[in-house]
């Protein structure tokens, strides 16, 4: 696929989106609505980390949108399998406490689940009845795809980002190689769920297009700045 130069995308209106008005863009709204607008089978791979729906508070008080409820589950992961091209994949992080929320999504979307990725931590994000030191996300399948010519381990180990962009923020060396194994260069990853932009930057960095969309103004703010190094 042929790579465009980022442009300054505004607001999406109620018309429908061209592939050249989404690509290399990170678009400033709800996910379910921007991507509906979006064309069917337009990305190779999708790569998010959405709301845990855990309540989540760091220690500075920070909170996640939408972390408090799980309205938007079905309807956005409907759409990632819309604009995902045939034989495609999805990783998904997801909070453990409700992975029943996010399997029914997942199924009633219509993706299959192919594999199960854990991140290894050499820390403990919090302590409870054990202590938990690990992320987690599912490989979603739509379709049949291709299998990578070099599968990756299901078991990676993890690297602090320092959580300075972002109270979650994903590090960007952990999704390279789901990106790298996953798609080929000049393909286009989407994150809909994208905040400060860690999967987006993984994709520049991998020679791929991408596609980001972030409901808090912030975020964005901050994600289009990391990209482009422009103000949103």
């Amino acid at each position: 696929m042929k790579f465009f130069k980022p442009l300054n995308a505004p607001a999406p209106s109620g018309a429908a989106l061209t592939v050249r008005e989404t690509i290399n863009q990170i678009l400033h709204g709800d996910c379910i609505e921007i991507m509906a607008k979006m064309p069917s089978g337009s990305v190779d791979f999708v790569l998010t980390d959405p709301p845990y729906i855990t309540r989540y508070q760091s220690r500075e008080g920070q909170t996640v949108i939408n972390d408090d409820n799980d309205h938007w589950v079905k309807p956005s992961f409907a759409e990632v399998y819309r604009l995902m091209r045939p034989r495609s994949f999805c990783v998904s992080f997801y909070g453990w406490p409700k992975v029943d929320t996010f399997i029914r999504a997942w199924r009633a979307a219509g993706l299959k689940i192919v594999g199960h990725i854990v991140f290894r931590k050499r820390y403990a994000s919090s302590t409870r009845f054990l202590r938990y030191q690990h992320e987690q996300a599912y490989l979603l399948a739509k379709g049949s795809p291709d299998r990578p010519s070099s599968p990756l381990a299901d078991v990676i180990d993890w690297e602090y980002s320092g959580n300075q962009l972002h109270p979650t923020q994903k590090p960007t060396k952990v999704l390279v190689p789901l990106i790298r194994s996953f798609t080929k260069t000049g393909e286009t990853v989407l994150d809909p769920f994208c905040g400060s932009g860690s999967t987006l930057a993984a994709a520049k960095l991998s020679h791929r297009n991408y596609v980001g969309i972030e409901l808090d103004k912030e975020h964005h703010k901050t994600a289009t700045h990391r990209l482009t190094g422009k103000a949103a």
